[in-house]
């Protein structure tokens, strides 16, 4: 499916089993864990800094609960990087 639509899998490989992992996995995995640490921090931050924890009834609550922190942490980007051009 994913190549007949045109998209490219972002999927860490594994390792095989007893035996080295060859390299040009390696550079594959690499490359994607890039990526997948500029996500990951986002969430992160979202969840240590402003304490995001979703527990509440209904989508639209828990919708507009992590559109807010997501308002939250651009803001936040925003003064950070404000304040790293200012210093430069």
């Amino acid at each position: 499916f994913m190549d007949k639509e045109g998209f490219v899998s972002k999927v860490h490989r594994k390792k095989p089993h007893l035996k080295p992992m060859p390299r040009h996995i390696q550079k594959s995995n690499a490359g994607k864990s890039v990526i997948r640490s500029r996500v990951e921090h986002v969430f992160a931050d979202q969840k240590s800094k402003t304490g995001l924890f979703i527990r509440t009834v209904g989508i639209s609550r828990a919708t507009m609960r992590i559109g807010l922190a997501n308002i939250v942490y651009n803001m936040r980007r925003l003064l950070f990087l404000e304040r790293l051009n200012a210093s430069a």
